[in-house]
This record gives C-alpha cells, structure tokens and sequence, in this order.
C-alpha cells in the first residue's frame, strides 16, 4: 500500500503514525494492499480555499476528502489474484491541524487523536461512506469508532 504524507501546513504532526492509521484503516476496511493513498496537511488558508472552491462554504475545515477510482471496501481484488489486481488510485485526505487543535480543546482529547480521528473519517469518505441521513451516519461512525478502538488496541500492544 503506498501512503504518501505531505506536511505543508508548518506544524509539527507525526506524519508516520498518520501512515501507520491510515495502513490499520485501510486494511481493516480490506481496500487492496497496493492502492495509493495521499494525506496532505494544510494550514487554514489553504485549506479555506478548497473548502471554498470544492464544498461552496466559507472559512477552514477540519478534513476534505477527494476520491480518484470509485474503489470500494472488500470488493477489490488479492494482490495475487491477476485477473482484478487493479489496485487503484483511492484519492486524498486533506487535513487542517490548526483546526483539528481547535477542535481537540473543545472535545476534551489531544491534537493527535483529533487527527487520528479525521484521518479515519477521510478514508471512510474516499470508500463513498457518507453521514447525510441517520443510517448513514450511524454505518459510517460506527466503523470509524470501531477502527480507531482497533488501531489503539494495536497501538498499546506495541
């Protein structure tokens, strides 16, 4: 799986261990092993114009998330397998770590987790998971709490 990270937002984030989620979360959504997957972390100014350009809304977000293949969890094939073994292009997670900070405080847990969290969020967004309508929503946080218990599992056994 190649998970780039691209630090362009001047704060300092560990950019490995944002990998490391990314790998855990895409694994664990079963997306195959050789699809491409770009974070890119922004300050606020960046990130207020693709939040205008894309969404049509003012000011920074949080996360953005822009799919390139229409890949789908589960549905790709084995690295082994010849016949589908088109991993595809997933697309990028566009995360804004000033506002994740912002929104660290308020939720009461640290800059870290709060971009663990979007980090998982972007994913699922890239997968085509949604949180419009109640069952939606409930699907996609559901697995995004169950992915990230997961990965803090793992990360306490190491």
């Amino acid at each position: 799986m190649s998970i780039e990270v691209l630090n362009e937002s001047g704060v300092g984030v560990d950019e490995q261990a944002l990998a490391r989620l990314a790998r855990h979360v895409l694994d664990g959504m079963r997306v195959h092993p050789l699809a491409e997957l770009s974070l890119l972390l922004v300050d606020e100014e960046a990130m207020t114009e693709l939040h205008v350009k894309w969404m049509d809304e003012p000011g920074p977000t949080d996360v953005l998330s822009f799919p390139m293949d229409e890949l789908r969890p589960g549905h790709l094939a084995d690295a082994d397998d010849d016949d589908e073994a088109d991993p595809g292009l997933l697309g990028d997670v566009v995360l804004c770590p000033a506002v994740a900070e912002r929104q660290a405080k308020t939720a009461g847990h640290s800059t870290e987790a709060e971009l663990e969290l979007l980090t998982a969020h972007g994913i699922l967004h890239l997968l085509g998971y949604d949180h419009a309508e109640p069952e939606e929503h409930k699907e996609m946080f559901g697995l995004q709490d169950e992915l990230l218990a997961s990965w803090r599992d793992e990360r306490k056994r190491t």
